[in-house]
């Protein structure tokens, strides 16, 4: 599953509506096109592709008085909207995805009530230690790799150190969320300094 959806769809959300100058602004001020495959190019498809879909809505805009071409701005759907929170939630809780999936998520984690994002970040946190033990199945009773497993234990300890931080990680952000940090959905206001101009579309 690609970040670039959830990325494209949050950042729409968020502005309200937006041409594509805009969201590849967003995106590379949060630094996307250095952890996930949000370039230029890929972001501009990803637009088409989601209004093509249903998930966006395109509107042609009047030309600038500059004379420049007409710009396309996107609003999301209804439909959109939906798979917006359905990309969000997967990538909470899917452990077997890429990170930058996970990246993308943790810049709209906010846009989930706080109860729901607790409980989908422990959903992680129990997918991980089962994958844990799955690792360790076949383990030694003190979770050594048998000797003659020989630098392919190195993979298994690499798996079990991964599942190990993600999940610290995992619990250590749901203290911090039980504890009130952020302003959550439902809770106030969305903090719009996370765009590129400080303010939606």
């Amino acid at each position: 599953m690609s970040a670039i959806r959830l990325l494209v769809l949050g950042d729409v959300r968020l502005r309200g509506r937006a041409h594509g100058y805009q969201v590849r602004n967003d995106l590379e001020f949060w630094g996307a096109h250095e952890w996930s495959t949000a370039k230029p190019g890929s972001i501009y498809h990803a637009l088409k592709q989601l209004a093509k879909q249903g998930s966006l809505l395109a509107h042609d805009t009047a030309p600038s008085t500059a004379g420049g071409p007409p710009r396309t701005e996107y609003e999301i759907t209804e439909a959109g909207g939906a798979e917006f929170f359905r990309l969000l939630r997967h990538a909470l809780t899917a452990t077997q995805e890429k990170q930058e999936l996970l990246t993308a998520a943790i810049g709209f984690l906010v846009d989930l009530p706080r109860d729901e994002a607790v409980e989908l970040l422990r959903q992680r946190v129990a997918a991980l230690e089962g994958w844990r033990q799955e690792v360790t199945r076949n383990w030694a009773p003190d979770n050594s790799v048998p000797q003659e497993w020989g630098h392919i234990g190195e993979i298994m300890k690499l798996w079990v150190h991964t599942a190990d931080s993600d999940a610290a990680w995992a619990r250590e952000l749901i203290a911090r969320l039980e504890a009130g940090a952020f302003v959550m959905a439902g809770e106030g206001e969305r903090d719009l300094s996370v765009l590129s101009d400080g303010r939606p579309g």
